[in-house]
């Protein structure tokens, strides 16, 4: 029996893990899990972490928790830099020194978005705002410390059934609204949650590294924010007409990579993990939401 940690279990890839160990027929016999949110867990307190997983005889963490309002942490500089990049320090300190696996989560706004071709793991990061310099950082701060087993997996544009998202905005705004005007100047892939949620399911007996590897995951094809909402529309049967805007029609507080497509080749080979295509996994996202059937 191995006892695992969740950490930021309240949102959308924590909510997700936590549904496929209690409600799917995912075979997790050999684990505990125990599922924390910030109120329960504050991961920036070290002490209070070491002692959770020494009293729990926790054998690996996968780290959920994160600062993720991006405009927001423009303004929160400190409070964005303790969860994502110091807090990451803790539980890579912890899992070093007490053979514990590590699992944490990164982002594609590591890069600066000027990519004409797929991001890999070793290419150069550039992060253009505070909230993708704070995971930077964080994925740092673990690839210094280097705990055994361990790993960070990079992905984007998350969304799910569970908490709030692009997806769930864009059905609420096309019950509302007769139109909407929608960035197609950023390309990228979403990731449904549930599917990273299984992928790092299935990959936790398979990590075994001396050295922390980065992975790069989110699901199949390309598209831009724009195609995103009208495919969501489309499927959700909602007449709501979906207008192309350009980012500069659209200003916000922190910049956007304009390019955020990942090259997951290493993690696909390293795992045989397959990535469900986009729209595949956004019906099964509206399905849940009881908006398909």
């Amino acid at each position: 029996m191995s006892n695992i940690l969740v950490t930021g279990s309240s949102g959308q890839l924590g909510s997700e893990i936590k549904d496929l160990v209690q409600n799917s027929t995912l075979d997790m016999k050999n684990y505990t899990f125990y599922f924390t949110n910030s109120k329960e867990l504050d991961i920036t307190n070290y002490k209070k972490v070491e002692s959770f997983c020494s009293d729990n005889s926790i054998k690996t963490i996968i780290n959920c928790a994160a600062y993720t309002a991006v405009d927001k942490a423009e303004s929160e500089q400190t409070l964005a830099d303790k969860i994502n990049h110091l807090a990451v320090k803790n539980l890579a300190i912890i899992a070093k020194e007490n053979g514990i696996k590590l699992i944490h989560i990164s982002t594609d706004y590591v890069f600066d978005g000027t990519n004409y071709k797929p991001y890999a793991e070793d290419d150069t990061t550039n992060p253009q705002n505070i909230y993708g310099k704070t995971k930077l950082d964080g994925e740092n701060g673990m690839l210094a410390i280097n705990p055994n087993d361990s790993i960070i997996i990079r992905t984007s544009w998350v969304y799910s059934s569970l908490g709030a998202n692009f997806v769930k905005t864009m059905l609420r705004l096309g019950k509302e609204k007769g139109s909407l005007g929608v960035i197609y100047d950023q390309v990228g892939t979403p990731t449904y949650a549930r599917d990273l949620a299984k992928a790092i399911l299935d990959i936790i007996p398979k990590i075994k590294n001396s050295k922390v590897q980065i992975y790069n995951y989110s699901n199949e094809g390309v598209l831009s924010w724009y195609d995103f909402a009208k495919e969501i529309m489309k499927m959700a049967k909602l007449d709501c007409k979906i207008n192309p805007i350009e980012t500069k029609e659209y200003p916000t507080p922190a910049s956007r990579p304009y390019y955020s497509l990942l090259n997951k080749s290493k993690i696909k080979s390293t795992f045989n993990l397959e990535m469900p295509y986009w729209k595949d996994s956004l019906d099964d996202c509206l399905r849940r939401l009881g908006v398909r059937r």
